[in-house]
């Protein structure tokens, strides 16, 4: 039976969870993830000379007890792109919305449909958000606009492609949700930047979020047809 301990400032702590840090290894890769955000797990292993099989345990056993989060980022390569890891934020999302999003993440990756649907959902959100921008700005402005309204801290960047917009996401308002349903709640993002560039007037733009794609932040690639190639 476990009972409940003080910390200093008189908090409860949650035991189970401190002593997922009761190893050495794990108190190391911990430290690692902190300095350089985004290694997958192969990464990891190469750092700390742990054997990988090692690591993947270490690894699971830290996301399980929330200090870290996992997602895929792929960087446009073919096949499934490995897990890519980050130490979860340290500030929550306030109690109310982060339980909302929870209900939402759960239903979608059980009953809902997973990652197609929530892509969807996000589309429907993002059009709606984009509403009251859209007049005044371009679709990749409008997008940049609705994710800063957010919370992401979006930052546009010069893109490594001519024909591709960049935006760095330095902030995820639900980071600590991340590690439970990754694909759900990456594609509900990725939806929601295809929807505000939809409400843009361009039905025929994409866009691809990479997760952890740099040390500090998520990027999304955008792709908008100009004017012309619309119309012909």
């Amino acid at each position: 039976m476990e009972t409940s301990r003080l910390g200093p400032s008189g908090e409860t702590m949650d035991t189970p969870r401190y002593r997922a840090l009761g190893s050495d290894s794990r108190a190391a890769i911990l430290r690692l993830l902190r300095a350089e955000p985004g290694l997958t797990g192969a990464e990891v292993a190469a750092r700390t000379g742990l054997h990988p099989s090692t690591v993947r345990a270490h690894l699971e056993r830290l996301v399980a007890a929330g200090f870290l989060v996992r997602a895929r980022a792929s960087a446009g390569a073919p096949g499934r792109p490995p897990w890519r890891y980050r130490v979860a934020a340290a500030e929550p999302a306030p109690a109310p919305y982060r339980t909302l999003a929870q209900a939402l993440l759960d239903h979608l990756a059980t009953a809902g449909g997973g990652a197609p649907a929530a892509v969807a959902a996000g589309q429907a959100w993002g059009q709606k958000l984009a509403a009251g921008i859209a007049g005044s700005a371009g679709p990749a402005e409008t997008a940049v606009e609705v994710l800063r309204q957010l919370g992401f801290d979006p930052r546009q960047v010069p893109a490594r492609e001519a024909d591709a917009d960049e935006v760095h996401l330095h902030i995820c308002p639900f980071l600590e949700l991340v590690g439970e349903h990754p694909d759900v709640m990456c594609g509900l993002h990725a939806g929601l930047v295809q929807g505000a560039l939809r409400a843009a007037g361009a039905p025929d733009g994409q866009a691809v979020l990479e997760p952890f794609a740099t040390p500090d932040a998520c990027v999304v690639r955008l792709r908008v047809p100009d004017r012309e190639d619309r119309r012909s």
